[in-house]
């Protein structure tokens, strides 16, 4: 009988302690070995420190038989630029089980992002492989990014996911049947406990401060380093209102150090006591250590951690912005924007209430389709059923009526009038209609 081999791919140091909670927790079958096949895909990765280097890797890798890099594997080609052509399949395989000494071996894979490399080109490499997916973070609860290979798609046994959103199940692989399993939260915790503290900054816990957390979104070009600096600021702002004095950033790993100066000059005409955590400790290690009264953020996954998982309270800013410029309509970080928006409480709000949205399910399936209609076909019901009674001026933000129209949706324009933003008289007319006015 051939030796039994899991590939585990993981490119961030949260995904890798998620697979660690799912192996602790019994969520694989036993197997003669156990790989990590790690990935960095960064921009610019040979001068992005991967994450193997960050603190609390030592602790999560004693779960693998051994650690393979696969920057080093295909260098110079980039993670999340390549995949193999069809014809150089057979060859790179047998390359990859003869280096990785995985001949007559039965391999079976288990991937994150699988709609695009690296996880794509792993997938195609070992085409025989049975595949499970786990989700590292928001986005598995939205449409799975593009039409995957059936011959790829058709392979995944089931998708392991957190359970940040109590209830909620992921659209993703939901067009292949795959059924979605939760990773014991007990076990995902017990995985974070492990990691350990480095740094001796924030040793005062006399005070539970409010946390704020950078997720560096000019370098997704969804905003402006400009309108990023002035978002953290906001963040501050709104903390200090709330009543907090002390108050700990945790920028992104690669975001500039200047926008930490601009902030501490401005928790000093605050009289707020800023420190910054410029580390590549995960935030749910904070999140033990510091228990803050408050976690602040834009859309990042540790926000749902914080509330679901550690029961902290937390706020979001500029998910508004966000919603708008998001482009194209199907970008994969709407349903993560759309859910901090629909779910978590507006920092800037006056009374800190959590926004009044019921079923969160019904409106990620109406987003859902909006977003990849062909994916999901068989969710247009459930769209048009939200569409005609839950949208609202509220709601209406997270929807483009151009979308809506195109698709024929409640809340559309009738198509009968579909024509008229595009007619270049009517548009001209309605200039000079409004400079007369004017």
């Amino acid at each position: 009988m051939s030796d039994t081999v899991q590939l585990f791919l993981a490119s961030t140091l949260y995904g890798t302690a998620t697979l660690a909670a799912a192996l602790d927790s019994g969520s694989f079958p036993p197997a003669d070995r156990r790989i990590l096949l790690t990935s960095n895909n960064a921009a610019t990765p040979e001068v992005t420190p991967p994450f193997t280097e960050a603190p609390g890797f030592a602790a999560l890798r004693t779960r693998f038989d051994d650690v393979l890099d696969w920057n080093a594997t295909i260098a110079p080609l980039h993670p999340s630029g390549w995949t193999p052509r069809p014809d150089d399949v057979p060859l790179w395989e047998r390359q990859l089980r003869r280096n990785w000494e995985l001949e007559g071996c039965s391999v079976s894979l288990v991937l994150e992002s699988i709609q695009v490399a690296p996880a794509q080109a792993v997938a195609q490499l070992f085409p025989d492989a049975p595949i499970e997916v786990y989700a590292d973070g928001l986005m598995s609860y939205g449409p799975t990014r593009n039409k995957l290979d059936p011959l790829v798609g058709g392979r995944v046994r089931r998708l392991l996911h957190l359970d940040l959103v109590p209830g909620l199940k992921p659209l993703l692989l939901s067009e292949f049947g795959v059924p979605s399993t939760l990773v014991p939260t007990d076990a995902f915790l017990k995985v974070l406990g492990e990691l350990p503290y480095t740094d001796g900054d924030l040793t005062d816990t006399s005070t539970a401060p409010a946390l704020l957390l950078g997720q560096y979104l000019s370098a997704l070009d969804i905003l402006t380093p400009e309108e990023e600096e002035a978002l953290h600021v906001r963040m501050l702002r709104g903390a200090v209102a709330r009543g907090h004095r002390r108050v700990v950033f945790k920028p992104h790993p690669s975001a500039p150090a200047g926008w930490s100066r601009r902030l501490e000059e401005e928790a000093g005409a605050l009289g707020a006591d800023l420190a910054v955590f410029d580390s590549p400790l995960l935030a749910e290690v904070l999140f033990r250590r510091l228990r803050p009264a408050l976690v602040v953020g834009c859309f990042s996954t540790a926000l749902f951690t914080a509330q679901a998982l550690y029961g902290i309270p937390v706020a979001r800013v500029g998910t508004d912005v966000l919603l708008e410029r998001l482009t194209p309509y199907e970008n994969s970080n709407r349903i993560p924007v759309t859910l901090a928006d629909a779910l978590l409480p507006d920092l800037e709000a006056p009374a800190a209430a959590p926004a009044a949205q019921a079923d969160p399910a019904a409106l990620v399936a109406a987003v859902g389709y909006a977003m990849q209609p062909q994916v999901l076909s068989d969710r247009r019901g459930a769209a048009e059923r939200y569409l005609r009674s839950g949208l609202s001026a509220r709601t209406r933000r997270y929807f483009k009526r151009r979308r809506l129209t195109a698709l024929g949706l409640p809340g559309g324009l009738p198509r009968r009038l579909a024509f008229v933003p595009r007619n270049p008289t009517v548009r001209r007319v309605a200039r000079r209609v409004r400079r007369l006015a004017g």
